[in-house]
């Protein structure tokens, strides 16, 4: 494993060091040079004293890593990479007299080489280049869709309150776009799914009780308790405003609506189901009313917890939208979803907790606080788009890379860090599946931004691990830990050959 991460770590320095040598060095560059030098250099030698103290713990023979593979490899690239950094060393300190027109023509063959591009990427890593232009396409397309989304869902919940004013169902709140493609980053590219989450509040004269359940339980049974409340003098100033506990039911029958209970509900509990049939048959009976209906053709998908919808347009292009529902806990950014989670099957009156409110709020934080030319959001979609296949899901991708942005400054996250962030990234999670832990980031974290509201029982909670399964399962933690290898693998072959 140890010549693994040391010939992993050759080719990201070789990647990071190597535009270096045909572009003008500044200032800055020369004050990178020997830190990134001396930074890889301390980390080989560790790496490599750990290699040959394993060997030595074998059997004490040195002599028996020469029949690696790995070794020859790493012996070579030992000198390759060494020279390098003796020439650069050597260059850094050397008046600066590089000729600015054949730093241009050079500029310019790279530009032509990858079919042009941002000018901002002039003179970063030729393999950060090459993925940020990847990403960077992909990024520009979720952007212009989630628009497009945010103002269809804005314009059919408008005809739905309007609608619903005067009614006992649940009132619909502004809708919350989640989920990667609003994070600024997808797996999935333009095959994404959009969706969001829309918050619903109780009807005047009820109220929504949250039972949580307790921890451990699978399923966990969170459900939504609805109970009526007495509006005989609460609610005077409403015009022929009757109570629903202490009027007669032929009364309320003739005079208004049915009771929330009677529409949506089960056994006095909040059923997703019933929730999500009414909202869609709300959306076929409003999309005539809507603007984007002489844009798009729509078509409301099967699905029993959530409203989705596929748009089609003109061209043919389509765009998925899922609309799913919750109940906040408290004043908190954590809700009672009516997307559930379990792969087990659930009853339609429970709920599955998300954290989808609070992840959204700390990217869109770190995204305002971020300098230009920040690549964290490109790093997690390398991983989870890329990489993802190699076992670890996404969800532990993004796990990954929040813990290291609340440790590691944004403005270590520059495109010249590429490659030691990519690094980071993938020593963390080796180091989490040798430990058979992965801290929930929103359990017991200490370093938790300000502006994410989350429970009190959160902040003082043991943290959740994500890889708790590993523990008591010495084949699925020696499964992951050869995925991990694969993975390693994987990233080799394309830092190395793009593929």
């Amino acid at each position: 494993m140890a010549a693994k991460r040391v010939l992993i770590l050759l080719v990201l320095s070789f990647f990071q060091l190597l535009p270096m040598v045909g572009d003008e060095l500044d200032g800055g560059k020369h004050e990178r040079i020997p830190q990134h030098v001396e930074q890889l250099s301390l980390e080989m030698t560790r790496l490599l004293h750990e290699h040959v103290q394993s060997s030595l713990d074998w059997g004490g023979l040195v002599f028996a890593a020469l029949q690696w593979w790995q070794f020859w490899a790493i012996s070579g690239m030992l000198d390759l990479f060494f020279t390098l950094c003796w020439w650069l060393r050597k260059r850094s300190r050397q008046p600066d007299c590089t000729d600015e027109g054949e730093s241009s023509s050079s500029s310019t063959e790279l530009e032509e080489e990858e079919g042009g591009g941002d000018s901002d990427d002039k003179g970063h890593p030729l393999m950060t280049r090459i993925f940020a232009k990847r990403i960077w396409r992909s990024g520009k397309s979720m952007a212009y869709r989630r628009q497009v989304v945010e103002e269809l869902v804005g314009d059919l919940l408008a005809v739905f309150q309007e609608r619903l004013s005067n009614r006992f169902f649940p009132a619909l709140q502004p809708a919350i776009g989640v989920g990667s493609t609003f994070e600024g980053w997808s797996p999935c590219g333009d095959d994404a799914v959009y969706p969001l989450l829309v918050p619903l509040k109780p009807p005047r004269g009820h109220a929504f009780h949250l039972e949580l359940g307790t921890a451990g339980q699978t399923p966990a049974k969170n459900c939504i308790r609805v109970e009526q409340e007495c509006t005989c003098t609460r609610d005077q100033h409403v015009e022929n405003m009757l109570c629903f506990l202490h009027h007669p039911e032929e009364v309320l029958w003739r005079n208004q609506d049915s009771s929330l209970l009677g529409t949506v509900c089960t056994d006095s509990y909040l059923d997703a189901q019933k929730i999500a049939c009414w909202f869609q048959n709300l959306v076929t009976s409003a999309w005539g009313e809507m603007t984007q209906s002489h844009h798009y053709r729509m078509k409301v998908l099967p699905s029993s917890r959530s409203c989705k919808l596929q748009l089609t347009s003109a061209s043919g292009r389509s765009l998925l939208v899922e609309i799913v529902f919750g109940v906040q806990q408290g004043d908190s950014d954590i809700f009672l979803s009516s997307q559930a989670t379990e792969t087990i099957f659930a009853p339609s009156t429970t709920w599955s907790v998300t954290y989808a409110v609070a992840e959204v709020k700390f990217f869109r934080r770190m995204s305002r606080q971020a300098p230009h030319g920040t690549i964290y959001l490109n790093c997690l979609q390398l991983c989870a788009g890329i990489l993802v296949s190699a076992g670890f899901s996404s969800y532990t991708w993004k796990t990954v890379v929040m813990h290291l942005l609340n440790t590691i400054p944004l403005s270590s996250w520059s495109r010249w860090d590429f490659m030691m962030r990519m690094q980071d990234i993938m020593w963390y999670l080796h180091g989490c599946l040798e430990e058979k832990r992965l801290d929930h980031f929103f359990f017991g974290n200490e370093n938790m931004p300000e502006d994410i509201i989350l429970p009190a029982a959160f902040q003082a909670a043991e943290p959740v691990n994500l890889f708790q399964c590993l523990v008591h399962d010495a084949a699925a933690h020696a499964k992951a830990l050869r995925e991990f290898e694969e993975l390693q693998d994987r990233f080799t072959r394309l830092l190395i050959f793009g593929v």
